[in-house]
């Protein structure tokens, strides 16, 4: 059974176990979060909601939050003496995928 979720503007196809790297989530490490837009369920027999699944939640428990390795955000403008330089690390939450309810 697999799951197409929504979480922070992207999608994933999810499975029981399956452990996923998604936008920074607002939930302690060890606990358990709920992902309420369900775009569609799969498996025997398929839902497709429209936008969502009626009733149908998957359920994960949060690993781990962390950041992303820096990239690096460089401008310049040649002959102009412009040059801006800045790094960035993306937020992440680690989630590993327990339960498919739908």
């Amino acid at each position: 059974m697999y799951a197409i979720i929504e979480t922070g503007g992207k999608q994933y196809k999810v499975a029981e176990g399956d452990v996923i790297f998604v936008e920074k989530l607002d939930a302690e490490v060890e606990a358990t979060y709920t992902f309420d837009k369900v775009l569609a369920v799969g498996g025997d027999e398929a839902k497709i909601g429209a936008p969502v699944v009626e009733g149908a939640s998957v359920t994960a428990k949060v690993l781990k939050q962390g950041k992303e390795k820096k990239i690096i955000v460089f401008k310049y403008k040649p002959k102009k003496n412009y040059r801006r330089k800045q790094g960035h690390r993306q937020p992440y939450t680690k989630v590993q995928i327990e339960k498919i309810n739908g």
